[in-house]
């Protein structure tokens, strides 16, 4: 009864046959999703060498349609291990992006953008969970839920709601899909982890996907070409992604909870991440993302606080003062806020001035529609200096008006409660524990970032930030496993009485 209990994902209450039916360990499953992921893998090489010889699309698209083939069978036959696929992989789909960096700029790749290889598992990713969520409800009876997802759910239902009245709806509903599928992670998530030996899968593909990251930026840089973008004066380390603020955000929240963590594994799985983090603080340094770091900075000192660890927090201020003395990339970049120049949304300069007068200048848009807003994704199309707000509290207010400025308010606060009150549930010394500071960390580093950076526009990042909240969300109802025993990644199985 132990092992069938341990081995569920989906729902406790589903006989034998069926739980066999949906859980990783199944063979089938195993030999499904290592198949996918070696395609995914291939993919990946080819679209590589092709894309330094030219003709991306031609050659990327055949071979992005092949992943996805295999990873839709994946999804409607083994839904469980295709989202934990799809966690352990979404770190590195950006290398096939045909559309290029769009943040903070109005273009003409809208059309190009419908066919990233990331809008393309988008919808197959919307239509598999739409899917997978109706066979719950109509089984169950309901799906389970928490007001964070309620929250959520409002964000998403604005943003489609908004999107209907823009005035490019083309880039406006991409826009509302890409945080649609935010959204609709958090909820399957919640679905799936019943247990702890399910919080610890979901984990487990979130921190392969940092592994994959962080390697493929080592072997790039060891090879002689690291993977970085040149703006103004700074070379900015980008990794798997197309651009270098995406990176630092994704490492942020990924180095945050890891802290959080960390001290909750068994002794060799906290080798590996003590070394995974180590590189991952380095990369989010040499990315020179000022919002990364600083929510970085702010998550982990939470997490030290919340920990009690005087060894952290000197830790902490000797990274710092590393960082600072032995790349001077770093310095010169914070140094750039003193400047008393503003710089107009540009690479270099004091970019914190310019936001405060670019705030002023937009959201007067916000009057065409204050209830509903003008739409989201479309404030670079309408302000004159065509950029992102670099604020998510004002953009939520232009762009999906008070109703989903609202809705983003309650996500926000819902979020720290649901980090409050994993904290109070779960028992000292616990993977719990770890989960519910480590989230807590990532929540206020979250609410601190948006007030100065697109945090919402990396939905990349936001996959791992949902699955982190699901997992905080977990033990904050109370989880059917014993918390009171050491935790880790991997089930106990010693010291357990037997039955």
């Amino acid at each position: 009864m132990d092992g069938q209990r341990h081995g569920t994902e989906v729902d406790l209450a589903l006989p034998a046959e069926r739980r066999r039916r949906w859980s990783v360990g199944d063979p089938t499953a195993r030999l499904l999703t290592g198949g996918a992921a070696l395609l995914c893998a291939v993919v990946a090489v080819g679209a590589g060498l092709v894309a330094t010889g030219g003709g991306r699309i031609g050659a990327v698209l055949p071979l992005v349609i092949l992943a996805g083939l295999a990873v839709g069978v994946l999804a409607l036959t083994r839904f469980s291990a295709y989202v934990l696929l799809m966690l352990a992989v979404r770190s590195c789909v950006d290398l096939f992006k045909l559309s290029g960096p769009t943040a903070g700029r109005a273009d003409g790749a809208g059309a190009t953008r419908t066919m990233d290889p990331s809008t393309i598992l988008a919808v197959l990713f919307l239509l598999a969970a739409g899917l997978w969520l109706a066979a719950q409800l109509r089984q169950r009876g309901r799906l389970r839920g928490s007001p964070l997802g309620v929250a959520m759910l409002l964000v998403g239902a604005t943003s489609l709601v908004s999107a209907a009245g823009a005035a490019q709806p083309v880039p406006s509903a991409l826009e509302a899909l890409r945080i649609g599928t935010v959204v609709v992670m958090f909820v399957v998530l919640e679905q799936l982890m019943p247990d702890l030996p399910a919080v610890r899968r979901v984990l487990l593909a979130a921190y392969v996907s940092l592994a994959l990251a962080v390697g493929y930026t080592v072997v790039l840089s060891l090879l002689g070409h690291p993977p970085a973008e040149v703006k103004g004066d700074f070379t900015r380390i980008s990794g798997p992604f197309s651009q270098s603020t995406t990176f630092g955000r994704y490492l942020m929240f990924m180095v945050i909870f890891g802290f959080g963590i960390h001290r909750y594994l068994s002794r060799r799985l906290r080798l590996g991440l003590g070394a995974l983090l180590a590189a991952s603080l380095l990369f989010l340094l040499l990315t020179n993302t000022r919002s990364a770091i600083l929510g970085a900075g702010l998550g982990l000192l939470v997490v030290a606080v919340l920990h009690r660890s005087r060894r952290m927090l000197v830790a902490l201020c000797l990274v710092a003062v590393a960082g600072v003395a032995l790349l001077p990339s770093v310095a010169h970049r914070f140094g750039q806020l003193a400047d008393s120049s503003a710089v107009g949304g540009g690479p270099t300069g004091n970019t914190l001035a310019w936001r405060v007068g670019y705030w002023a200048e937009i959201v007067s848009l916000a009057n065409r529609n204050p209830v509903t807003g003008i739409g989201p994704n479309m404030t670079k199309f309408e302000a004159d200096e065509a950029k992102k707000p670099h604020n998510d509290f004002l953009r939520a207010y232009v762009e999906t008006g008070l109703a989903g400025l609202l809705a983003y308010l309650a996500m926000m606060a819902l979020c720290l409660h649901t980090g409050l009150n994993a904290l109070r549930r779960a028992p000292p010394g616990t993977l719990g524990r770890g989960i519910a500071i480590g989230f807590l960390g990532c929540a206020v580093a979250f609410v601190a970032v948006s007030a100065a950076s697109n945090v919402i526009s990396n939905v990349v990042t936001l996959w791992y930030f949902a699955a982190f909240a699901a997992a905080a969300g977990a033990v904050a109802r109370g989880l059917p496993d014993d918390l009171s025993r050491p935790a880790s990644l991997r089930p106990v199985t010693t010291g357990r009485p037997n039955r």
